[in-house]
């Protein structure tokens, strides 16, 4: 890959996991469901009059706008909404690689192999470590919604893929006219019509701009970049940087909302950790070690 490539890789994962501080800061401000609400908004709008809607079924946009509006994002963000910390939101919520793996072998029969069964018990394995020390800032009920968050995730992934090679782009900002309709039902009931107005009504500068980071730098620029730099590189080269996502959202989490990383918490990053990468390197690892 060459180095201004492998530094717009950097740059995507870089906003992807700094994207848990800018959510952290923004629900100082905004409820979540509001939140929520805003960013696909500024997804959809006025992204959908230039970017040209994928030749896929509106089921299929439907189904992967509400798992990953309402599903992913509504339930992270209540959940980083006090009750766990920005940092291992970031890690966890990354166990929708085993949670998909489930998926696939419930819905469409995949086969599980026995280096998938260990990764996944190194995962299960870290998320227990968090699980052993949940205190005030990481509540169980945060673990439990960002672990859902994560399973919602692994539905889009499953929808995403049963619509075949589609340009992600077109895909996340169409699929957003239908995130918008349960998040904002949801942002009324839960939150009601007062605290939303006086939400918007006393939102900063910091508070939209971290709207604009969610909409603009994560989903456009970040699903823009990606698919670019699928369809230049194999995706063998493209995906394992993926795996720093944790690394910067705990790191930029430490450094600027000083959140504490004792041993326990890297302890159980290192297993989650390990466990994505067994997944995602042991099949090439295996096959180079059959032809040496």
């Amino acid at each position: 890959m060459p180095g201004r490539h492998l530094l717009l890789a950097l740059a995507v994962v870089a906003v992807w996991g700094t994207n848990f501080v800018v959510i952290k800061l923004a629900l100082a401000t905004l409820p979540p469901l509001l939140f929520a609400v805003l960013r696909f908004a500024f997804v959809l709008l006025p992204a959908a009059f230039f970017i040209r809607r994928p030749l896929v079924p509106w089921r299929h946009l439907a189904a992967y706008g509400v798992l990953i509006g309402a599903g992913q994002f509504g339930l992270l963000y209540v959940a980083m909404r006090g009750h766990i910390a920005p940092g291992l939101a970031s890690l966890v919520v990354q166990t929708q690689v085993f949670f998909t793996i489930g998926l696939a072998i419930v819905l469409a029969g995949e086969r599980v192999r026995l280096f998938q069964w260990g990764a996944l018990a190194l995962a299960v394995a870290g998320i227990g470590v968090i699980a052993w020390h949940t205190d005030a800032q990481t509540t169980p009920f945060g673990l439990a919604l960002v672990l859902c968050a994560a399973a919602s995730w692994a539905g889009g992934n499953l929808v995403a893929r049963h619509s075949g090679k589609v340009d992600m782009l077109g895909y996340v900002v169409w699929s957003s006219l239908f995130a918008l309709p349960p998040l904002a039902a949801l942002s009324l009931w839960l939150e009601g019509p007062t605290l939303i107005l006086q939400s918007l009504v006393h939102a900063d500068a910091g508070a939209w701009a971290a709207v604009a980071w969610q909409s603009v730098g994560n989903s456009l620029f970040g699903y823009a970049a990606w698919g670019w730099l699928l369809a230049r590189h194999p995706a063998a080269t493209v995906v394992p940087m993926a795996l720093l996502v944790p690394v910067f959202g705990m790191g930029a989490s430490a450094l600027l909302l000083a959140e504490p990383l004792p041993g326990w918490k890297l302890a159980a990053a290192a297993l989650v950790m390990s466990g994505l990468a067994l997944n995602l390197f042991w099949p090439r690892l295996r096959e180079r070690l059959a032809r040496g």
